[in-house]
């Protein structure tokens, strides 16, 4: 009985190994699948440890899931060179930016997010299971999309709590995913939130995800990626009337790094 349950799951997997050899749909699938469970489960069990090691819902559990969330990049093949850790090195808080491509991004976040910083993400992403109960207990700030002014009044209690607690808050300007080798216009609530307290934006740039990940043509394989910390953005003096040049300036200079980590023309 057992060697025949050895037998037919063997046949499984070297048949699944030759459908992902020979369709790049079904490695698409399966890969996403299997990071969509590792997800889940890792998820649950980080939640386990917060709870026992910070007791609730607190940003000091960033250094927990981020632990977890690093071994993830050997499941899949992938390797982060990163330049540049020392510009997070600010007094105080500060406002860190960067481009947002695919559900992958959690990995390359984790891989270089500084202590005491909080992220900012749709609310829905609290329904999304473990990991919607995860990211609560890592203090993440919950936003409306849908509402205008439900957002700018969030951001508007985030900057004052930003510089009461002295913490960083890591936003994704494009305000959604995109992953097609180059930046979508950005949004302005980031550099709002940054001139508004008065404190830096670090701007954070990964290199393009297409070489190795791209659901339009089902790839993903394993591959490197490039992050680049820039030196700090000063909004000290500002005001809202700034913010409109801030934002261009911030978009201009991502946009000529992304090109420059991606080996792409500008």
């Amino acid at each position: 009985m057992e060697l025949g349950w050895l037998l037919w799951g063997t046949a499984v997997l070297l048949l699944l190994h030759v459908l992902m050899e020979l369709s790049p749909a079904v490695n698409f699938a399966l890969r996403i699948g299997f990071y969509c469970v590792l997800c889940l489960v890792s998820s649950a069990l980080a939640a386990v440890a917060c709870l026992l090691v910070n007791g609730g819902r607190t940003v000091k559990n960033m250094r927990i899931i981020r632990a977890v969330v690093r071994t993830f990049k050997y499941f899949f093949g992938l390797r982060f060179e990163v330049k540049g850790l020392e510009n997070f090195k600010v007094e105080g808080p500060a406002v860190i930016v960067s481009n947002h491509q695919s559900i992958l991004d959690m990995m390359g976040l984790m891989e270089v997010l500084p202590d005491n910083c909080v992220q900012v993400g749709k609310k829905e992403l609290m329904y999304m299971g473990t990991v919607g109960l995860i990211i609560y207990l890592g203090g993440i700030i919950f936003i409306n999309r849908k509402s205008t002014s439900s957002a700018k009044m969030v951001m508007s209690e985030v900057a004052k709590t930003m510089v009461a607690d002295n913490v960083k808050v890591w936003v994704y300007p494009e305000g959604t995913r995109n992953c097609t080798g180059d930046l979508l216009p950005f949004k302005k609530g980031a550099f709002h939130l940054a001139v508004q307290a008065q404190v830096p934006v670090i701007p954070v740039v990964y290199s393009s995800f297409t070489t190795f990940y791209n659901p339009k043509t089902k790839l993903f394989t394993s591959g490197k990626i490039k992050v680049e910390i820039l030196p700090p953005i000063e909004t000290k003096g500002l005001t809202s009337d700034d913010v409109t040049e801030l934002t261009d300036r911030c978009f201009s200079t991502m946009r000529k790094t992304l090109f420059r980590l991606s080996g792409c023309p500008s």
